[in-house]
């Protein structure tokens, strides 16, 4: 009665049958000993979360990043300029925000709390709304820096700093996507204008109670205005994937917060650099 059944067996040398042995599945450790899991890339050793590399490979998600980056950096943007406009052009706001500088330090101890916790803390960084939330307040308090230390200078040298801030902003930013220079590979030079930076910033502090020296001032705000033109570049760089260094999609909060931080930046050095202090 075995009509309607295939036996398989085989023969071995002697003739006796002997039927075939399946192997055992390799385990996840052999599997992935050579070439290593093929949806992790590896990038982010600290994340909990998998990163695949399809994920970040894919040109979709990388526009929806990039375009969601730009998006928060632009309302941002546009909030600091609306400080800066009311401070420098409303004479009543103008007068009382002068004549009483605890705000100012008030909104700096808020920056510096806020940005210690969005860029060290990942938790409440990649956390919605509490990363919006935060964002905010960090947006708030800067705009508020911001507009202060613009309403000691002319209006009309204000709003040539902020031309000139634009269009170099504009220009980095354009470089960075079309060069084939890999700029996040040159760390080495970022950390060496910093440093030079720091030591030009204590030297100028310390001399600064036995007199003003202008040329040093100048000197100060061209390396800033210029590390920083680096960093916008790099933190630029970073966001376009497939350089030495990237960032993980979900780090939205985190890189805009990066390129803010240095266009901001960048308009202060060029305030101090170029700007008319309106006692003058």
């Amino acid at each position: 009665m075995t009509q309607g059944k295939v036996s398989v067996t085989n023969k071995s040398n002697n003739g006796s049958d002997v039927q075939p042995m399946a192997s055992a599945p390799p385990s996840y450790d052999e599997a992935t000993a050579e070439g290593g899991s093929p949806c992790h890339s590896g990038a982010y050793p600290g994340d909990s979360e998998m990163l695949t590399e399809c994920s970040w490979d894919d040109k979709n998600i990388r526009r929806i990043f990039i375009r969601k980056v730009y998006t928060i950096l632009m309302l941002q943007l546009s909030v600091t300029l609306a400080f800066v406009a009311v401070f420098i052009f409303c004479e009543p706001v103008k007068y009382y925000i002068q004549a009483n500088p605890g705000w100012y330090w008030a909104s700096y101890v808020v920056f510096f709390v806020t940005y210690l916790t969005l860029s060290c803390c990942r938790g409440p960084r990649r956390q919605f709304p509490w990363n919006l939330i935060l964002l905010i307040i960090f947006t708030l308090s800067l705009s508020y820096m911001t507009a202060m230390l613009s309403s000691y200078y002319n209006t009309k040298s204000v709003i040539i700093c902020l031309g000139i801030t634009a269009l170099v902003c504009l220009a980095i930013t354009i470089f960075s996507f079309q060069t084939k220079i890999d700029i996040t590979s040159y760390q080495g030079v970022l950390l060496v204008f910093c440093t030079v930076l720091l030591i030009c910033g204590l030297f100028l502090a310390v001399i600064l109670p036995f007199g003003y020296v202008p040329w040093l001032h100048a000197v100060y705000a061209a390396l800033g205005a210029i590390l920083f033109s680096m960093f916008l570049a790099f933190d630029t760089q970073m966001l376009m994937g497939e350089k030495q260094c990237t960032i993980s999609p979900e780090e939205y909060i985190f890189a805009t917060l990066s390129i803010y931080l240095d266009v901001v930046y960048i308009f202060s050095f060029f305030l101090q650099l170029f700007g008319t202090p309106e006692r003058q």
